[in-house]
C-alpha cells in the first residue's frame, strides 16, 4: 500500500489537490499580454479612454502606433526598390508591422474582449473598419514587396459529384 502513496487516482475524492495548474498555452499568454498592452495604451491616452468607450477608431490608432515597433521593411511608392521582393541594397523606407502580425493581434484581441465580458455584438475588434484597414495593409505591403496577393477561390460544391461521367471530364484552360 505504501507504493500507492503520492499516486494520483482519478476516482479519488479530493484528487484535484494533486493537480498542478497547467501553464497557459503560448496563445493564451500572448492574448493576455496583448490585452494588457491595449488596456495600457487606452489608459495612456489624454484623456484616458475607458474600455467601455473604446471604439474602432481607438483600435486603428493603436495599430498605427504599433507600426513604429515593426520589423518589416515596407517600400514607399517613390523608392527605387518599390515592388521588388528582394532589393539589392538598403534603403530608408520605414519598418512597419507585418500584415500577418496585425491580423493575428486583432484575432487575439477580439477573443480577449469577449472573454473579458464584452458582447460579440458590440465587439469593436470585429468592426468592418478594422477588416478594411487590415485588407488595405495587406494589399499595400504585397504591392510594396512585389508579391501579388491572390485571394483563395472558394470551392464550389459539385452537385453531380459521384456521377462517373461528370467526374471523369476535365476542363483545361489555355
Amino acid at each position: 500500500m505504501s507504493s500507492e502513496r503520492g499516486k494520483h487516482h482519478v476516482s479519488d475524492e479530493g484528487s484535484d489537490d494533486f493537480h498542478q495548474p497547467q501553464p497557459p498555452s503560448r496563445y493564451e499568454s500572448q492574448k493576455r499580454r496583448d490585452w494588457n498592452t491595449f488596456g495600457q495604451y487606452l489608459r495612456n491616452q489624454r484623456p484616458p479612454v475607458p474600455l467601455t468607450q473604446c471604439n474602432c477608431s481607438h483600435i486603428l490608432d493603436f495599430l498605427r502606433y504599433l507600426d513604429q515597433f515593426g520589423k518589416t521593411k515596407v517600400h514607399l511608392q517613390g523608392c527605387m526598390f518599390y515592388g521588388q521582393p528582394e532589393p539589392p541594397a538598403p534603403c530608408t523606407c520605414p519598418l512597419r508591422q507585418a500584415w500577418g502580425s496585425l491580423d493575428a493581434l486583432i484575432g487575439r484581441l477580439r477573443a480577449a474582449y469577449e472573454e473579458n465580458g464584452g458582447s460579440p455584438e458590440t465587439n469593436p475588434f470585429a468592426s468592418g473598419a478594422i477588416r478594411v484597414y487590415l485588407r488595405e495593409v495587406r494589399d499595400s505591403q504585397a504591392k510594396a514587396r512585389g508579391i501579388p496577393y491572390k485571394k483563395k477561390k472558394k470551392k464550389i460544391p459539385n452537385p453531380s459529384k459521384g456521377n462517373e461521367e461528370s467526374s471523369s471530364s476535365t476542363v483545361h484552360f489555355s
